[in-house]
């Protein structure tokens, strides 16, 4: 009788542990099944589809599988406008975006998108390691709802322009036809220089150059080459007028959901992403100057000088909407 009751106990026990095998089993299959969409707009072949690729194996290797990451590039889930919209909407989870669309949300985030703010890369390297930067994210923060997890350099913007319009000098700007991104951050330089600015969406800028609805565009020498730009744009002139950057923005859904550790880890693999991205950049725009001569480009070295105190002399940051203490601490970095 005895041993009926031990053997009745032992199945017992073996049901029970084979239930809270299942249930773990299953639990341990839903967060392997936790999919998160990382979208941008950028093309496959450059540093941020790379890294933000890199990005999502170390989240799913650091967090055990518990979280997988798919990027989506080159405007597949939307344009910028899209893809920021998206965060709240819940069609995204991680975006890579410029300040500028951000600054929809939070307009003094986008003040490092007036022109010449910056003296080069390592200036805005600086800035995003400063206490401007992480007051201005929290700002951004604490009105979209979403977390801005790192800055990654994007490049200096250049203009090119087609055969029969190059630019050596500020007035060469004037009455030019030159798309900019569809953001009111980029408007401040070309509208300060007397130039007609033409918002198109990043997708159809080539076809825009291609067909001459627009005489000009400006963008870093690493997305002229990758766009193919240079194809359809015969002159390179190296203004280097913003100095610009991405943000990885994550959603409030999901950072909400989030555990610390889990955070941190979002967090640290981030700004590791962001720090390749630009170191990447940096090198790619040492040698692309050189390279677009030998396609044949005229690349055009102009007196950034003489931009900086025109832009300056027709406007200033709270023209535009930006808070002259922000201009003035972010100028200061040193």
């Amino acid at each position: 009788m005895n041993d009926l009751k031990t053997k009745r106990n032992t199945l017992k026990t073996i049901a029970c542990c084979a239930l809270v095998a299942s249930a773990t089993g299953i639990s341990g299959l839903a967060s392997a099944q936790t999919k998160l969409k990382w979208a941008h707009v950028y093309e496959t072949s450059e540093p941020f589809h790379k890294w933000s690729v890199w990005a999502g194996d170390e989240i799913k290797k650091r967090t055990n599988g518990k979280y997988e990451v798919q990027v989506f590039p080159a405007s597949t889930l939307g344009k910028e406008a899209d893809i920021n919209q998206g965060l709240t909407l819940g069609s995204v989870d991680i975006i890579l975006s410029g300040a500028s669309f951000a600054g929809n949300t939070y307009k003094p985030l986008a003040v490092t998108y007036f022109p010449f703010i910056f003296r080069d890369a390592e200036h805005l390297l600086k800035y995003a390691k400063s206490d401007v930067f992480k007051e201005l994210a929290k700002g951004y923060d604490d009105k979209s709802g979403n977390h801005i997890t790192a800055l990654n350099y994007y490049g200096a913007r250049h203009v090119t322009s087609s055969a029969a319009k190059p630019v050596t000098k500020p007035e060469d700007m004037k009455g030019l036809k030159i798309r900019v991104p569809d953001a009111p951050a980029y408007l401040a330089f070309p509208k300060s220089l007397g130039a007609n600015a033409t918002p198109i969406a990043f997708a159809e800028v080539y076809l825009a150059l291609q067909n001459g609805t627009v005489d000009a565009q400006e963008n870093p020498l690493p997305t002229i080459e990758a766009k193919k730009f240079f194809e359809v744009q015969k002159n390179i002139s190296l203004t280097g007028h913003i100095v610009d950057s991405l943000l990885t923005i994550t959603s409030g859904q999901l950072w909400s959901k989030l555990s610390a550790d889990e955070k941190k880890i979002f967090s640290d693999v981030m700004q590791e992403a962001a720090e390749k991205t630009g170191r990447e950049i940096i090198a790619s725009e040492v040698r692309l100057a050189e390279e677009f001569k030998k396609k044949g480009n005229n690349v055009i070295t102009v007196d950034k000088n003489a931009f900086r105190e025109a832009v300056l002399k027709n406007t200033k940051p709270t023209d535009h909407g930006y808070r002259q203490q922000d201009y003035d601490r972010i100028t200061a970095i040193k």
